[in-house]
């Protein structure tokens, strides 16, 4: 019966034993927090680490070799001032070059001889991209004395008609054109503005200036005729005749040589005829083969046109009505 203590502090020792045990095993974790001390250390490293970052901004240095790219400007700067050189380069071949043949070219005469006002027929044989075509055309011109009027059409089967006309006034010295326009698709137009003293094209290309003298792709070649009729002796081999000439783009100094005298079988008949030759200056140009017959007060008998591809024109006279 003496037990029972003995057994209560048994069990009170068992009961401090766990209460010790459960404050031994708080106290451990307690202590298991100061590791992170350590962790810290490990952030502040990866800050630091995290610090050469930043360094990759080396695109500040990009930025600002960027910054010294602009220097490019100069580089517009220095192609700016090639191309007032160039310009000067454009011109100066079109200066030198009559100055250069001067010694060649003949002063135009101070009169022409009128063409007195007929109708031409030619037979029209064309090639384009290999193509070639049969047609005809039809030179319309008409005189007074104080007015002219010129139209050239042209047709062909499978073609549009091809319509240029030129008018204007008539003087001692030669032809003064007024209008020419050129009629494919659509038409375009060339206006002689001579109290403005300037030239100007319909489909808004810049003006040019009206220099003394000035023809257009269609009235050039009647200039010529009467120009030959009226001095024939300076229409030698080798002679250079410049005429400003517009057409409906741009207007510049047409150069024609006399290449010579030479005898055409033509459909209208045999001819004896000079042959004047104008060579392309410019990237698009045509080159262009005329002969004025001397029996004939000097009338265009064969126009031949060439173009830059390959492809032409060659009207031969078939015949003239007169009056």
């Amino acid at each position: 019966m003496n037990t029972g203590p003995p057994r209560r502090s048994r069990q009170l020792a068992l009961l401090t034993v766990l209460v010790l045990a459960a404050h031994f095993v708080l106290l451990r974790p307690t202590q298991l927090t100061l590791a992170p001390e350590s962790a810290p250390r490990i952030a502040r490293f990866r800050t630091r680490s995290i610090v050469p970052a930043p360094i990759a901004a080396p695109s500040p240095p990009v930025q600002a070799a960027a910054a010294t790219a602009p220097p490019e400007p100069p580089k517009p700067a220095v192609s700016a001032r090639p191309a007032p050189a160039a310009a000067p380069r454009r011109v100066a071949p079109a200066m030198p070059a009559p100055a250069a043949a001067a010694a060649h070219t003949q002063a135009l005469p101070a009169s022409i001889a009128a063409l007195p006002s007929a109708v031409l027929h030619y037979e029209v044989s064309t090639q384009s991209r290999g193509v070639r075509v049969q047609g005809t055309a039809r030179l319309d011109w008409r005189q007074d004395g104080e007015r002219y009027a010129a139209r050239l059409e042209l047709t062909a089967a499978g073609l549009r008609p091809r319509v240029q006309e030129s008018t204007g006034a008539f003087s001692a010295s030669g032809l003064l054109p007024e209008r020419f326009s050129d009629r494919a698709r659509s038409e375009q137009a060339t206006h002689f503005d001579r109290a403005g003293g300037r030239v100007v094209f319909s489909n808004n290309q810049p003006e040019a200036v009206l220099r003394t003298g000035m023809q257009d792709r269609l009235s050039v070649l009647l200039q010529l005729a009467m120009l030959a009729a009226a001095a024939p002796e300076r229409f030698t081999p080798g002679t250079e005749l410049a005429i400003p000439t517009a057409t409906t783009r741009d207007a510049d100094e047409w150069i024609f040589r006399v290449v010579g005298e030479e005898e055409l079988l033509l459909p209208g008949g045999s001819v004896r005829a000079v042959k004047l030759e104008h060579l392309p200056r410019k990237e698009f140009d045509q080159r262009i083969e005329l002969w004025l017959a001397r029996g004939q007060d000097y009338a265009p008998v064969r126009l031949r046109l060439t173009n830059p591809d390959g492809g032409w024109v060659d009207q031969r006279w078939s015949s003239t009505d007169k009056g």
